[in-house]
């Protein structure tokens, strides 16, 4: 019999060596942990969209279809917890817009694309894959698009001549932009195509797979190289979001598997993927338009430091779920 504490300690370890050889990189100067703009346009730009692609893609109609409990519940958790977080981060500890969001982001959207991966695969087995995969989808195109239209949209505000511009045409600037990064469109093209029949070609899905391996362990470890450079800045913003994130998330999507009696073991996919520590997308679309959030990054510590309990109370918990 399988011990889920032990293959837990076996998805989770790469993931924080990864972020760890990243951080001791940065502060070793190592890498310029100032200067990443080429490592993030490879993860952002190419490695992630390519693995969200392939995994969606090579789904069936019927494997998509049956997700759609999880998708639901998963898009409904982000977009609640986006909207708290992004009101509180602005109204009550005073941060503009863009590092609002960047915060909303950071705490709504748990690590999917590289600790979602080994923690479903070892607890659950690579059937259950799919499920990762329309977790990314579903955060790649509801919570990452709003963050990405305000980043670009308080850019442009701050270029020269953009005050002659009215909001509206520059709200309509920054979502077609948005509609245009890989990030996005990625998973869009991938569910179009299943929903219509379509499949990837073997050549093309290797291809694909192959820049898409890349994802996980260099999104960690560049994680772990921003976060070097970045000043912590502890209180009670951080404090809350990381709450928020490791605590508040995995319950609410046990509250709404319960309300809406769905299977068990989409029940405890849910749970699972929802206790995940933040994830990395909020300092990297930050660093996509040179911005920084020091509360963002400090979540991202705390958050990952405090998953080690509480991804393990979430697996002991559900342990009998979906047998």
């Amino acid at each position: 019999m399988r011990d889920p504490l032990s293959e837990l300690l076996n998805a989770l370890a790469p993931v924080f060596f990864a972020i760890i050889l990243g951080y001791f990189a940065g502060r070793k100067k190592i890498i310029d942990n100032r200067n990443v703009e080429e490592l993030n346009s490879l993860v952002m730009t190419f490695a992630v969209p390519a693995a969200i692609f392939v995994s969606i893609a090579q789904a069936t109609r019927g494997q998509l279809l049956t997700q759609l409990p999880l998708a639901l519940i998963l898009s409904s958790t982000m977009l609640i917890l986006y909207g708290f977080t992004f009101w509180m981060a602005k109204f009550k500890f005073k941060a503009d817009s863009s590092d609002a969001s960047l915060q909303a982001l950071t705490t709504s959207l748990p690590n999917y694309a590289s600790a979602g991966l080994p923690l479903i695969m070892a607890l659950l087995g690579p059937t259950r894959v799919i499920s990762v995969a329309v977790a990314i989808g579903c955060g790649s195109i509801v919570v990452s698009p709003i963050t990405l239209v305000i980043l670009h949209h308080g850019t442009r505000k701050t270029e020269k001549g953009a005050k002659n511009e009215s909001d509206s045409s520059g709200i309509l600037a920054a979502l077609k932009s948005t509609l245009m990064k890989p990030i996005v469109f990625a998973p869009i093209i991938a569910v179009v195509m299943i929903l219509a029949g379509v499949r990837l070609p073997v050549p093309i899905a290797k291809s694909f797979s192959l820049i898409g391996e890349v994802s996980g362990g260099a999104g960690l470890f560049l994680t772990g190289v921003i976060l070097s450079a970045q000043k912590m800045e502890w209180g009670w913003n951080a404090s809350i979001q990381t709450v928020l994130s490791n605590v508040v998330h995995p319950l609410m999507a046990l509250g709404l598997a319960l309300l809406f009696h769905v299977a068990p073991i989409i029940s405890r996919e849910a749970i699972l993927l929802a206790a995940l520590p933040t994830g990395y997308f909020g300092v990297l679309f930050g660093v996509s338009v040179k911005r920084s959030s020091a509360v963002a990054g400090t979540t991202m510590v705390a958050s990952t430091a405090l998953s080690a309990v509480t991804i393990a109370a979430a697996v002991y918990l559900t342990s009998g779920m979906g047998r």
